[in-house]
């Protein structure tokens, strides 16, 4: 998919329902032939349900889950790939809902400020990723297969993660720029030496490994999944009213910042603005023009290739001996 005419609408991407007799609500990721990856429209979207079920008196347990084989592999890369190739028609503009007929004239592209802008919108939680961190009821991620990229930052975020047996944890920017957007909260979820891990070595880690480091709460096989997240979604929407769960998440809220959780989400929205200033060496995938234009996934998949069978980012690609 190379143009917004070809992309589903946020809509179709991003479904929404709730039962007021459970109070539970339910965000469905519906994008399965592409990894359940949001659009920026999309992650729009998603921000906006998640402060409507926060407000919603009907609401007070959120699921978040993915159509398919995958709760998702991140956000929708080729629809930003102009922010690196150069293409001249590409504006940013989108990513602060500001139209391009709108009298808005953005940073030029050899500015600090031309990809900073962007990665300083990971930070805020009405663009899409940070949106769950101010969550004030709570909210439960159904992981499978993949749980990559913007669906990983999710899970960070979330207060409770169900995953089945098979998920598989990360996010290929390890491999292909270094850092990601708001690694406080995951270098405080996993702890920082298991992070230090999988940010050095890029490989993604398994279900069981998370729930050894206390990042996910229950690993079921794949057929068990759904159950066992209604499971605990029925025991939080049933345990105490919903003025006790603001009270409780406000509790770990300030808990969070007195940690430095928005310092953090701040300080790496910073180290993403600076990869133009990044001096390639050979190694790795190169964020640049060539890369987007052979594909970020073919990149990606050349460089999985490299590494231990084990430790590769594809289902496909572990599967195979070195």
């Amino acid at each position: 998919m190379s143009d917004d005419t070809a992309r589903p609408s946020p809509e179709e991407i991003i479904l929404y329902e709730k039962d007021p007799a459970t109070k539970i609500a339910t965000i469905t990721l519906n994008r399965p032939g592409f990894l359940n990856a949001p659009t920026i429209a999309a992650r729009q979207r998603y921000a906006d349900l998640v402060l409507r079920a926060n407000v919603d008196d009907d609401v007070k347990v959120l699921v978040i889950r993915g159509v398919g084989d995958h709760f998702g592999s991140g956000a929708d890369l080729p629809e930003m790939a102009g922010m690196f190739n150069g293409d001249e028609d590409y504006s940013p503009l989108p990513e602060f809902r500001i139209g391009a007929d709108e009298d808005v004239k953005y940073p030029p592209r050899d500015s600090y400020r031309y990809i900073a802008n962007v990665t300083n919108l990971y930070a805020d939680a009405r663009f899409g990723l940070r949106s769950l961190q101010d969550f004030k009821k709570i909210s439960i991620i159904e992981a499978k297969g993949y749980c990559y990229g913007w669906h990983f930052y999710q899970a960070a975020d979330a207060d409770i993660v169900i995953s089945s047996d098979e998920a598989l944890f990360g996010h290929s920017a390890f491999r292909y720029v270094g850092w990601a957007a708001r690694q406080w909260q995951w270098a405080t979820m996993m702890g920082i030496r298991p992070f230090m891990e999988m940010v050095f070595t890029g490989r993604p880690f398994t279900a069981q490994e998370m729930k050894d480091l206390h990042f996910v709460n229950s690993v079921v096989p794949r057929d068990r999944l759904e159950d066992e997240v209604m499971k605990y979604a029925l025991a939080c929407s049933r345990n105490r009213p919903a003025d006790t769960i603001v009270m409780q998440k406000t509790f770990f809220e300030v808990f969070k910042q007195s940690q430095g959780e928005y310092m953090g989400s701040i300080l790496a929205g910073w180290l993403e603005g600076m990869l133009p200033a990044v001096k390639e060496d050979g190694s790795g995938i190169a964020v640049d023009g060539a890369t987007f234009e052979k594909g970020l996934a073919a990149a990606v998949k050349d460089n999985d290739s490299q590494f231990p069978p084990e430790w590769r980012l594809s289902y496909k690609g572990r599967a195979q001996k070195s």
